[in-house]
C-alpha cells in the first residue's frame, strides 16, 4: 500500500466537513508531487523550427538551489535601472508568438534575466501570466501556451528552470526567461527536502515580480486555459489575491465568487492572481520567508496557513472578498465550477451542469501521476499533442463497449454494484488489450462508467453536497494505474507493450481525416455457421464478421489483409477471443495486465477502506468486493 492510500482511515471518525478540508489537502500533496518525479531521456540538441509540438520527453525531478535563489538570474529592485534586454526574436514583432528566431546563434543567458523591462516587452494591460518548469513538462507547457494563444493572449512568460527548456521554447519562438536554477535530473520521493526546495520556486518568483509594479496571472504547468480569464479578474479591481481552490461542493449557482465562509477546502496555489499592491507584497515576502526557513513546510499549506491567520470581515460591499492575512489584504476565492480542480471538471462536470463556462481546468484529485495528468487532458481533448500521436505505426484498435442498463441504473448505488459494473467492463477491457497485443495496435480505450467516486478518505460513494451523477463517466485513473500502462516493463516478464489512447481520440478535431476515413468494422458470427466463413479477403469494404472465441491464429491470419487500415473497430468484446496458443505470451500477458489495474478508496466500516480491483476477478470462485482482511492481505492480486 503506497504512501497515497495509507492516509485514508486516519480520518474516518471526523465529520465529513473537516475530512474534506484536511484530506483534500493531503490528496492534493500527493497528487502533485508526481510534477517533481522521474528522469528525462530525450535529447534534442538541435534547433526545431519547423514544429511547435514536441513529442512528449519522459519525465524528471529537479533540484534548485533556494539559497542563491535568482541571484544570477533577478535584476535588482532597489530603484536602480537594468539595462533594457534585447529582444530574443531579433526583428518578430515584440508581441509575436510561434515565430522562430532568425538568429542563427542562441543569445547568451543575460539575454533572458528576468528583470522588469523584459517582463515590460509581454505585458498588457498591466498584466503579466506566468509559469514555469522544466524540460520534462515541456509538452505541457506547450500546450499552456498554445491555449493562451488560441485566445488571442500574447502578455505571457515562461520561466525555464533548466537550460534545455530555455533553448526548446526560445527556438520555437516562446517567450522564456532563466530562472537561474542549476538542475538535477535525480529521482527524489515525495517529502523530501529537495521536493520541498521545488516548491519554494514559486513564491520566490511571485515575490521578485511584484515589485515591478504588474499584475500576475500565477499559473501551474498542469493546467490550461479555455477561456480568457482577464475580463473577469477585471470585475474584482479591488482585489489582492484571487485564488482558487480544492472546494467540491458548490457555494454559487452562478459565476460570481465562491462565498468565502462556505469554503472549507484548501485554496489552491496552482491558479492565482496578484495585484502589485502593499498587502500582496508583504503576503509574498512572509510567505516566502516562511518557505526558505523551514524546507518541511509545503508551499501550498504555508499559503493557506498565512492568509487564514485573519479571515474576516467581508470587504464593504457585494463583490465578495474578504479580508484576510494581516486584516488589511483582500481576498477573493475563485468559483471552483468554472476555475476548475480536477474533481469539479472531470467527475462532477460542475460546470456543464450549471450551464457555465469553464475558465480554466487544473489536473488535482487525480491517481496516477503525470501521465494521469496528461491523460485526463486527452481525455476532455484540451492536451495539444504532435501529429504523430493520431497516427501511430500499426494503426488503432477500439470497440464498442456492450453494458446492460441493469449494471448501469438498477438497485442502489453501492460497492456490489459499483463493482459488479467494474469488473464487467474490467473484462471486456482485457479481452481488447490481448486482441491490440496480437494484432500490434494501440487500443483506444473506451468510456470508463463508474457507480461511485474514488478518493483517498472513506465517504459515502460521492461527496455529500457534491454533484457528482451517479453512475458517471469516470477518468481512466480511477480504475486503471495509468502511470504503469504506460511504462517500459521487461519484455522477457511482461512481453511487448500495449499502446493505449484515450477514449475521446476519435473525436478530437486534430484526428486527421484520412486516419478516421481509413476504418474497418468487425462484426462477430457463430463459428461453423452458413455466414460466418473465415476469411481475410478485403472484397467486401470497411465490414468483415469474424467468429466468436477466435484465437491468436486465427486473428493474425484474418487481419493480415488489414495491416493498412488505420482504424478498426470490433462491435463488442463479449467472448472475443479464446485465448493465446503461445502459453509463454500468455504468461507475460497476465503478468502484465494485472498491474494495470489499482483500488477504490474507502469505505468507513473497515480499516483499511480500499479495496484492490482483480484483472482476473472471473476466475476466482465466490470473488467479492471486500477491503483487505489482514495485513497479509494487503496488496495488489499479482
Amino acid at each position: 500500500m503506497g504512501l497515497k492510500d495509507s492516509c485514508q482511515e486516519v480520518v474516518s471518525s471526523r465529520p465529513l466537513f473537516l475530512t474534506i478540508y484536511t484530506t483534500v489537502i493531503v490528496g492534493i500533496v500527493l497528487s502533485s508531487l508526481y510534477v517533481f518525479s522521474a528522469v528525462y531521456s530525450a535529447d534534442k540538441s538541435s534547433p526545431d523550427s519547423t514544429s511547435w509540438l514536441s513529442s512528449p520527453p519522459s519525465l524528471s525531478y529537479v533540484d534548485s538551489p533556494l539559497g542563491q535563489a535568482f541571484n544570477s538570474s533577478l535584476a535588482t529592485t532597489d530603484g536602480a535601472a537594468a539595462p533594457a534586454p534585447p529582444s530574443q526574436h531579433g526583428d518578430a514583432p515584440a508581441n509575436s508568438i510561434w515565430v522562430p528566431p532568425k538568429n542563427s546563434k542562441m543569445p547568451s543567458l543575460q539575454t533572458f534575466r528576468l528583470t522588469k523591462e523584459l517582463v515590460e516587452q509581454r505585458v498588457k494591460d498591466n498584466v503579466i501570466i506566468v509559469t514555469f518548469g522544466n524540460y520534462a513538462f515541456m509538452d505541457f507547457i506547450l500546450s499552456w501556451v498554445k491555449h493562451l494563444t488560441d485566445l488571442n493572449l500574447s502578455n505571457l512568460l515562461v520561466g525555464a528552470m533548466d537550460t534545455k527548456l530555455l533553448e526548446a521554447l526560445y527556438w520555437k519562438g516562446i517567450p522564456v526567461f532563466d530562472m537561474g536554477s542549476h538542475m538535477s535530473t535525480v529521482d527524489v520521493g515525495w517529502g523530501t527536502p529537495t521536493f520541498h526546495k521545488m516548491g519554494r520556486e514559486k513564491v520566490i518568483l511571485i515575490d521578485a515580480i511584484l515589485p515591478f509594479g504588474y499584475e500576475l496571472l500565477m499559473c501551474d504547468t498542469d493546467m490550461v486555459w479555455l477561456k480568457n480569464p482577464l475580463p473577469y479578474l477585471a470585475r474584482y479591481p479591488e482585489a489582492d489575491v484571487l485564488t482558487s481552490s480544492d472546494q467540491v461542493v458548490p457555494t454559487v449557482v452562478d459565476d460570481r465568487l465562491d462565498i468565502w465562509q462556505q469554503v472549507g477546502a484548501a485554496y489552491n496555489i496552482g491558479i492565482f492572481h496578484w495585484r502589485p499592491t502593499e498587502s500582496a507584497k508583504r503576503l509574498a515576502k512572509e510567505w516566502k520567508d516562511m518557505l526558505l526557513a523551514d524546507e518541511k513546510i509545503w508551499d501550498q499549506n504555508g499559503f493557506n496557513d498565512i492568509v487564514r491567520r485573519q479571515l474576516g470581515p467581508a470587504v464593504d460591499g457585494d463583490d465578495g472578498l474578504v479580508y484576510a492575512f494581516d486584516g488589511s489584504l483582500k481576498l477573493g476565492v475563485l468559483p471552483a465550477s468554472i476555475f476548475c480542480s480536477g474533481h469539479t471538471y472531470f467527475v462532477q462536470a460542475m460546470y456543464q451542469q450549471l450551464r457555465l463556462e469553464p475558465y480554466a481546468v487544473h489536473t488535482t484529485f487525480q491517481y496516477a501521476g503525470t501521465e494521469g495528468k496528461r491523460h485526463r487532458l486527452r481525455e476532455a481533448m484540451v492536451f495539444y499533442d504532435p501529429p504523430e500521436y493520431y497516427d501511430t505505426p500499426g494503426g488503432f484498435l477500439s470497440f464498442k463497449p456492450s453494458i446492460p442498463k441493469s449494471l448501469l441504473l438498477d438497485g442502489d448505488h453501492t460497492i456490489d454494484t459499483h463493482f459488479t459494473l467494474i469488473n464487467y467492463q474490467i473484462k471486456q477491457i482485457r479481452t481488447a488489450l490481448a486482441i491490440s497485443l496480437v494484432l500490434n495496435r494501440t487500443l483506444i480505450m473506451p468510456p470508463l462508467w463508474c457507480r461511485l467516486d474514488r478518493l483517498w478518505f472513506p465517504h459515502p460513494g460521492v461527496l455529500e453536497g457534491s454533484m457528482t451523477r451517479q453512475p458517471f463517466i469516470c477518468p481512466l485513473d480511477h480504475v486503471f494505474e495509468v502511470n504503469v500502462m504506460l511504462k517500459e516493463m521487461p519484455e522477457d516478464e511482461f512481453g511487448p507493450g500495449i499502446n493505449i489512447r484515450e477514449y475521446s481520440l476519435l473525436d478530437n478535431t486534430l484526428m486527421p481525416k484520412e486516419v478516421k476515413e481509413s476504418w474497418l468494422d468487425v462484426k462477430f458470427c457463430q463459428g461453423g455457421t452458413k455466414d460466418c466463413e473465415v476469411t481475410n479477403s478485403t472484397g467486401s469494404p470497411r465490414v468483415i464478421r469474424l467468429p466468436k472465441r477466435s484465437n491468436e491464429e486465427t486473428l493474425k491470419m484474418v487481419f493480415s489483409s488489414f495491416k493498412d487500415i488505420k482504424v478498426i473497430q470490433f462491435s463488442s468484446m463479449q467472448d472475443a477471443f479464446e485465448g493465446f496458443t503461445d502459453q509463454k505470451m500468455e504468461e507475460q500477458f497476465r503478468n502484465r495486465v494485472k498491474r494495470y489495474v489499482g483500488i477504490w478508496c474507502c469505505t468507513a466500516d473497515h480499516v483499511p477502506g480500499h479495496i484492490y480491483y482483480d484483472m482476473y476477478w472471473d476466475e476466482k470462485s465466490g470473488w467479492k468486493p471486500v477491503p483487505p482482511q489482514t495485513s497479509a492481505d494487503d496488496h495488489p492480486n499479482w
